[in-house]
């Protein structure tokens, strides 16, 4: 995707109701307006892609304006990051790819960040975690592990027997995946090191 194709998304948490956060995009992303409380009644909507993110309550979108209610307490800065990256995918999906044809960097970034959204995190987010994508190179994954997912004793294999198996199953051009996690830090990890 080339900069001046570049998707702009600026969010507000409203100042009467934490739970709720508006994502203004610089583009329209519905036409008219809708309310969904549910990805079956948001099919073929933004709303859709969104629902497919653990903890959505309700999506109402009106032209350039997707206003996301969540159930929980996650912190929007988690949240609101895969938000936009389902509101990204929505407006520019990621091409068919012929059998045997390699992706580009981008297509790369963009086919994993949807298993992400789509098959990854909402698995792990039943632990209170998820899994970023911070950089593709040369094929190779750069990942970073959060919430509960960060200093989980059985993070090693999520990686091995979760993460990598469904990344590979998705998109085989995958060489290496690195996870950059700091296990032994962060706000809960589920232990500590030893003193």
């Amino acid at each position: 995707m080339s900069a001046s194709m570049e998707i702009r998304i600026r969010a507000d948490v409203d100042p009467q109701d934490v739970n709720i956060c508006r994502f203004t995009v610089d583009r329209p992303v519905h036409e008219g307006s809708g309310t969904f409380t549910s990805q079956k009644e948001a099919a073929g909507s933004v709303a859709e892609n969104i629902f497919r993110i653990p903890g959505i309550a309700k999506v109402e979108v009106n032209d350039n304006v997707v206003a996301v209610t969540q159930a929980g307490s996650e912190d929007w800065r988690q949240i609101g990051k895969r938000i936009g990256s389902a509101i990204r995918t929505f407006i520019n999906p990621p091409p068919p790819v012929a059998e045997g044809q390699l992706l580009s960097a981008e297509q790369l970034r963009v086919r994993i960040q949807q298993v992400f959204d789509e098959q990854i995190n909402p698995g792990v987010a039943s632990h209170g975690g998820f899994v970023e994508l911070l950089d593709v190179q040369d094929d190779n994954l750069y990942i970073r592990m959060g919430g509960g997912c960060q200093g989980c004793g059985a993070a090693d294999v999520t990686l091995k027997m979760g993460i990598e198996r469904l990344i590979r199953e998705s998109v085989p051009q995958v060489r290496e995946i690195f996870d950059t996690t700091d296990h032994a830090s962060g706000q809960n990890p589920f232990y500590a090191p030893s003193k």
